[in-house]
């Protein structure tokens, strides 16, 4: 019981998740805050992959273990939370078959120490994982109908997106990544500069969205620098891409949880 509560304390902390994310909130109080914690969903898949490839290589190692423990708390907690509130019997099954996808995936991230063979299965269950998060998402997204839900979807998906090319980068690095990780790298990067340009014209941004976002927008300078680095050491490049993707993370959260306080904009 005491390892469960600091876990979950440490998901606070390493996850720096302010007021705006409500982690410590026990249950989920409306379809907003729903979708943002089902978009959170999304990216704790793809960090928790980073963080297991992040230990794996020895970067940053006792961060990166607690980032994996934290995320892992906060997942099978939030899983929880969505499974419980879910609003129709087509988004309860979502989490039910999400909650499968995550016992086999958490077996595989906490069964053995990282190692180049188990990294090569977190690379591939991951994506389940991820595929049955956006579902739903989206869902949810779609029974709100409202505009900030879906403002809440995209920035929330940013946070996804900043772990998913930092997981490939980490990947890639090892030499465990699959055959499309270039592939994937990029494209997450074209989705995340398209949407980061889509949120930052949206009409319903408060002065402090936009502050955020062009906080955001630095961020996104620093994290992209340290993803196309050449040259120099390769463990002190894999390192700037493990900071760098997680004070982005802490910025579009931040972002996602402004949108989470927007009112009733059909």
């Amino acid at each position: 019981m005491k390892k469960i509560l600091s876990l979950l304390a440490l998901a606070v902390a390493v996850f720096g998740i302010d007021a705006a994310g409500n982690p410590a909130q026990a249950q989920i109080s409306d379809i907003n805050a729903a979708i943002n914690k089902a978009g959170r969903q999304r990216m704790l898949s793809q960090r928790m992959a980073k963080a297991y490839l992040q230990v794996g290589q020895a970067v940053d190692t006792e961060r990166s273990k607690k980032v994996l423990d934290a995320s892992i708390a906060l997942f099978d907690r939030q899983l929880v939370e969505l499974k419980n509130f879910s609003p129709t019997p087509e988004i309860k099954n979502t989490y039910l078959n999400l909650e499968r996808a995550w016992l086999a995936y958490k077996d595989a991230l906490v069964g053995a120490a990282p190692s180049q063979g188990g990294a090569k299965k977190v690379m591939e269950i991951n994506e389940e994982v991820l595929s049955l998060a956006h579902q739903g998402t989206v869902q949810l997204e779609k029974h709100s109908g409202t505009s900030e839900g879906r403002l809440i979807n995209i920035a929330g998906r940013q946070r996804m997106l900043s772990q998913r090319m930092a997981k490939f980068y980490q990947a890639l690095n090892w030499n465990v990544a699959p055959a499309n990780g270039n592939t994937e790298l990029e494209k997450a990067r074209q989705e995340f500069v398209a949407a980061l340009r889509e949120l930052t014209s949206a009409p319903e941004n408060t002065a402090a969205i936009k502050d955020e976002l062009a906080l955001g927008q630095q961020q996104w300078l620093f994290f992209e620098n340290a993803l196309t680095q050449r040259g120099g050491d390769r463990k002190t490049a894999a390192l700037n891409v493990a900071t760098t993707s997680e004070r982005l993370l802490e910025v579009m959260n931040t972002v996602t949880g402004l949108y989470e306080k927007l009112q009733g904009k059909k």
